[in-house]
């Protein structure tokens, strides 16, 4: 994986789809060029905590976007894109992605036909709502909506729920993430560029493996169950003497494991023997399951389960999480060399080469045009030229060398 460390992406990026998808590339060592517009930028610079006193560094901003250089550009003027075409060629991109409208590609000069006459080995990824035939714009809880997925969520006679977490944005990123893998492996086979098109949209609904064949195929309503299981019993939350835990019975050994305990004697009864005789009658054994968990602390209750390899939890809070040994010697940390704030970033899916050699260690979320003067120095320009575009708005003004503050 260390060949990774010699890709360099540039992204017309703003939100989470893209950038989440940048992060990770980022984590793999990859020199990650994020673009925004000299006005406009990314919204989400501006949503959250204002944690570092200063414009478009807001928190929700920070979580996902270490390790990156920022640049501003206005490809709507002509100066603008012939920078754009020159940093493509002049800085050997090797992955250009975008979440624009398709209808602004050839507007804005970022299409896949422009691209690989300025380059022609270029992997070009475009992430859009419903795929690059649809201008519609979309939105990761439209997405659970229109994909089916807050139908699956929520209580059972409760109204449809969104995740706790982005997953149209998070999902299409990891599906995007795989594509860019196999597209770098085809051009180190055969010397080809790629075109990718990923909708958020398809990658939803992909997910949705039981739902959409016991639906299509054997007519089966599938809808939300709340914290229980469709298929197996007992499945679900169960109240503690101190707070809660989740059980999930996957076999029938497990369960005549569990109902060997004293504590459980009364659910060992010939009709609950296997999990269809549970399934048909599922609220009655979690009724019984919840009155005896109730007895018992959920550290009684962990350990007796995990004595009798029945998978447990405690209902962990986020706090509890990042406590976890596991995950503690996995969380990255950036570090803001002006302000001293140290940002403490999710765990990565794997820990890459490059994030154990850093220590897991990445550069602090870039600044609005931090590293415009950098990377226009590497294409030529000087100071004259520099201060010119920013006179006319082609990039953002910057108020000192690498930076704006």
């Amino acid at each position: 994986m260390d060949f990774l460390r010699n890709i360099t992406v540039l992204a017309l990026e703003q939100a989470t789809v893209l950038p989440y998808l940048t992060f990770r590339l980022a984590q793999d060592g990859m020199t990650v060029i994020r673009m925004e517009h000299p006005v406009y930028g990314d919204p989400n610079r501006l949503i959250g905590e204002n944690v570092l006193d200063e414009e478009r560094m807001n928190s929700y901003y920070l979580c996902i976007n270490a390790g990156k250089k920022a640049i501003t550009l206005d490809l709507s003027q002509e100066e603008g894109q012939e920078v754009f075409r020159r940093i493509i060629s002049d800085l050997n991109i090797d992955i250009f992605a975008t979440q624009q409208l398709p209808k602004n590609y050839q507007k804005l000069g970022i299409d896949y036909e422009r691209m690989r006459s300025l380059k022609e080995d270029i992997i070009w990824l475009g992430i859009t709502g419903f795929g690059p035939d649809s201008n519609e714009a979309a939105y990761d809880p439209i997405l659970q909506a229109r994909s089916g997925l807050m139908e699956m969520t929520g209580e059972e006679k409760g109204s449809p729920q969104v995740l706790g977490i982005p997953l149209p944005d998070m999902g299409t990123s990891e599906h995007a993430y795989g594509l860019l893998m196999k597209a770098l492996l085809k051009r180190e086979a055969t010397g080809e560029g790629s075109r990718i098109d990923i909708s958020m949209f398809e990658s939803s609904v992909s997910w949705l493996t039981v739902p959409i064949t016991m639906t299509d195929t054997f007519g089966k309503r599938i809808t939300r169950r709340g914290n229980t299981h469709e298929f197996f019993s007992p499945v679900s939350v169960y109240e503690t003497k101190n707070g809660y835990v989740y059980v999930a019975i996957g076999n029938d050994r497990q369960w005549r494991s569990i109902v060997s305990l004293e504590a459980f004697k009364a659910l060992d009864r010939p009709e609950y023997e296997k999990n269809a005789g549970r399934i048909r009658d599922v609220d009655r054994i979690n009724s019984t399951m919840n009155e005896i968990t109730k007895g018992l602390t959920t550290e009684e209750l962990i350990d007796l389960f995990n004595a009798a390899t029945v998978p447990i939890s405690k209902i962990n809070r986020i706090e509890d999480v990042i406590s976890d040994p596991l995950v503690q010697r996995r969380l990255i940390y950036s570090e803001d060399p002006i302000t001293g704030t140290r940002i403490t970033h999710a765990p990565p899916p794997y820990m890459t080469p490059f994030l154990e050699r850093s220590q897991r260690r990445l550069s602090f979320p870039p600044r609005f045009g931090e590293h415009n003067r950098e990377i226009l120095a590497r294409l030529g320009y000087g100071d004259d030229d520099i201060k010119g575009l920013e006179e006319k708005g082609v990039i953002w003004r910057t108020n000192w060398g690498i930076g704006n503050l």
